[in-house]
């Protein structure tokens, strides 16, 4: 029994269409449906509508979105990057507050879903967990979260953490995370036996930031790759930024490639501006999913980002030199179905039976939208239409 029909929509071909929904989900999409009696009627005016956006990478805990400008401060290392964060965070609202503020604003722009990591060690314990946590709560009928238990001081060389990573698992994070194996524990295996045994042993997904560059780098994605198989994870193991594939050769990236769409790891890339960063296009010739996110947003890491996907499919797209409307679609996928799909969410898309999740927005088709990303949007979450971005 359809309830709602939106009208007079173009499709992300450019095509028109109509949308009928029925229990927050789409039933019919196409040209002329008729909306029967007592079904409400909802007129688009010839404006794209899009998937809802998915922020697979973002960081809700350490934010200054709504604070007082914070001038970026210079570092000349990762401790030290930690020691200004840590300095700066004392002087702002508690996360809670700032991850909502975050959380609004990606709303605002048609964000639905995000996988968010938050800072767990021996030192902060579950502090910023608990806070995000609550955050959630708060927004759990406007944006579907999962959280990420992000030993960002390292797991080795802080001891504590371990433990502290396997209760952030038991308290309500769904994913365990790991950084830099050996650039910041000196230990691959070590790291790693850590991060896949807690994986193992509580049925987590698995979320590693690797920063570390050219073959070593490569080396520990095939760690990575092999230990994913080894224990049947596919599907449940991501690589955050993953930079080293984008400082080999052509032959080198195939190889590790090969193995990562083998082990079914995804990689996640937000094509950050002062570095290389990993081929999509050669990437996915390889079978490997490739999904999108934000990273930091206004904080102690760098000044830039407004929690728009869509403004971030573009910077994808324009540091990769996608110029043709295929690529251009292939930027938007990153940040909506490919990014639900890395992140396990499945029925996420403009089809019949997927969550009526969408973004109407002023552009004639979606290589448009990504090439010069409007402002104004309509978010339709579950077939209604949100008013304004509170909880």
């Amino acid at each position: 029994m359809m309830e709602r029909l939106f009208t007079n929509a173009l499709l992300p071909d450019g095509s028109p269409a109509d949308l009928a929904v029925s229990a927050g989900r789409f039933v019919a999409i196409g040209q002329s449906i008729a909306a029967g009696e007592g079904v409400e009627t909802v007129d688009l005016g010839g404006q794209l509508v899009l998937p809802g956006f998915v922020d697979g990478h973002i960081h809700l805990d350490k934010s200054f979105l709504g604070e007082p400008w914070q001038p970026h401060r210079p570092a000349a290392d990762l401790r030290e990057r930690l020691a200004v964060e840590k300095t700066l965070l004392a002087g702002v609202r508690p996360a809670a507050v700032r991850a909502e503020a975050l959380i609004a604003q990606a709303a605002r722009w048609g964000t639905m879903a995000m996988r968010s990591h938050v800072d767990v060690d021996a030192t902060t314990g579950l502090s910023h967990l608990h806070a995000v946590l609550e955050a959630r709560e708060k927004w759990r009928d406007r944006m579907d979260i999962e959280l990420v238990a992000f030993p960002q001081a390292g797991i080795l060389t802080c001891p504590g953490t371990a433990d502290v990573l396997d209760a952030a698992i038991r308290e309500g994070a769904e994913v365990i995370g790991g950084i830099d194996p050996h650039g910041m524990d000196g230990d691959s295996d070590g790291h790693l036996d850590v991060v896949f045994g807690i994986a193992d042993r509580r049925g987590a997904k698995i979320d590693i930031h690797l920063h570390e560059a050219g073959l070593p780098g490569i080396a520990q994605l095939h760690r990575i790759a092999a230990r994913t198989q080894a224990l049947g994870l596919g599907g449940r193991v991501a690589v955050s930024h993953a930079y080293a594939l984008g400082d080999v050769e052509p032959p080198v990236l195939d190889t590790v490639a090969r193995a990562l769409a083998g082990a079914g790891v995804a990689i996640m890339t937000n094509a950050p501006g002062d570095r290389a960063f990993p081929p999509i296009l050669r990437l996915r010739e390889q079978g490997v999913r490739i999904f999108a996110g934000n990273d930091n947003i206004r904080d102690a890491w760098w000044p830039y980002g407004n929690g728009d996907m869509l403004q971030r499919a573009m910077l994808i797209g324009y540091r990769s030199g996608f110029y043709s409307d295929r690529e251009l679609n292939l930027a938007l996928a990153l940040a909506t179905t490919e990014a639900a799909l890395a992140l396990g969410r499945e029925g996420r898309g403009l089809e019949v039976g997927a969550q009526a999740d969408f973004v109407a927005l002023p552009a004639p088709n979606a290589a448009a939208a990504v090439a010069a990303p409007p402002a104004e949007r309509m978010v339709v979450r579950r077939g209604v239409r949100l008013a304004a971005a509170t909880p």
